[in-house]
């Protein structure tokens, strides 16, 4: 057992979750999301994930504000520019396990039986 505060991954509230899915309600943002997941912790700047997706200028600002609104995307500021963007590892696990956790919860059968 986890002795730590942290909610179990499974524990994650249903408008949460459907936040979070309707942020990916676009193949643009669901490219920049993949983008960034591909890239690792450190994340890209600006420009080259424009570059690696396609999307640039006020679009890709648009679509950032919306992975980063749904937690999905963590963005580094200077001044007034955004100058980096990373996945936010944590919550696309999250979001990943509550799809997963309940896998065959219902399942008669025990060869299919993940849990």
């Amino acid at each position: 057992m986890k002795n730590d505060s942290t909610p179990r991954l499974s524990e994650m509230p249903l408008e949460v979750a459907a936040s979070q899915f309707a942020a990916l309600g676009s193949e643009q943002r669901l490219t920049v999301l993949k983008t960034l997941v591909r890239s690792g912790p450190g994340g890209l700047s600006i420009g080259a994930l424009g570059e690696r997706t396609g999307v640039t200028g006020s679009t890709l600002t648009h679509h950032l504000r919306i992975l980063t609104t749904a937690g999905l995307v963590q963005q580094t500021k200077q001044g007034r520019s955004t100058i980096c963007a990373a996945a936010a590892y944590s919550e696309v696990r999250a979001l990943s396990e509550f799809l997963l956790t309940q896998c065959c919860a219902d399942c008669s059968d025990p060869e299919h039986d993940h849990g």
